[in-house]
């Protein structure tokens, strides 16, 4: 079984959307693009971030 854990390889600020990356096997810069780009419409990404940031684990 597959866990979600924040990346310790494709990280750039918490490693949160690298997990989420690797998780889904896409490209990690997408990920990125994608949380920047819902941050931009609503805002939500943001806070979205910093929760998951909070709540994952880190990878071992």
């Amino acid at each position: 079984m597959k866990k979600l854990y924040k990346s310790s390889s494709q990280k750039m600020i918490a490693g949160v959307c690298g997990g989420i990356a690797e998780y889904l096997n896409l490209d990690p810069t997408l990920v990125r693009l994608i949380f920047v780009a819902i941050s931009m419409l609503g805002g939500s990404g943001l806070l979205a971030y910093i929760v998951a940031a909070i709540i994952m684990p880190e990878e071992d």
